[in-house]
């Protein structure tokens, strides 16, 4: 499986947040840390917001941070919600199958099961899980954030 980029930021942004909680993280801060184009980010927090996973706040001062507990948001969700379905060959959408094997082929079952193990792996990840190393990863954002104020980090 290969995800797209778009998905890949939109957890890198939930991780921030949920890094960063209870500040509320910038669009420029995301841009700057992972060096994106500020649209592209602006799109993906536009999503994130849209379906609940954060909450924004415009105006001077704004930002966005994540609309439900980090442990309440699953890896596998955000990837359904940023790659949409999981046709990983063309008998999984029988609107437009045009293939003769379809209902006997072993093969795209076995492709079925693997899309399926690919997704229940990514449901049992958690943004708190992908932000469980909080001090390592805030250790190596740190650097890349000047003239980004930092939250102030617990003990420990």
């Amino acid at each position: 499986m290969r995800l797209t980029s778009y998905t890949n930021y939109a957890l890198r942004s939930l991780q921030l947040a949920a890094l960063r909680a209870p500040a509320l993280v910038r669009v420029d801060d995301v841009v700057k840390i992972h060096g994106l184009a500020r649209p592209h980010i602006v799109k993906i927090v536009h999503e994130l917001g849209k379906a609940g996973f954060i909450e924004t706040q415009r105006g001077r001062g704004g930002g966005f941070r994540l609309a439900r507990a980090p442990e309440a948001i699953t890896v596998g969700e955000v990837v359904r919600l940023t790659e949409g379905p999981f046709d990983l060959v063309e008998c999984f959408n029988r609107a437009t199958n045009t293939c003769p094997l379809i209902g006997i082929c072993k093969l795209s079952s076995t492709f079925a099961q693997a899309t399926q193990a690919f997704v229940d792996v990514l449901d049992g990840v958690t943004i708190a899980d992908i932000a469980a190393n909080r001090d390592a990863l805030l250790g190596r954002i740190d650097p890349l954030q000047e003239g980004i104020v930092a939250p102030a980090r617990a003990a420990g």
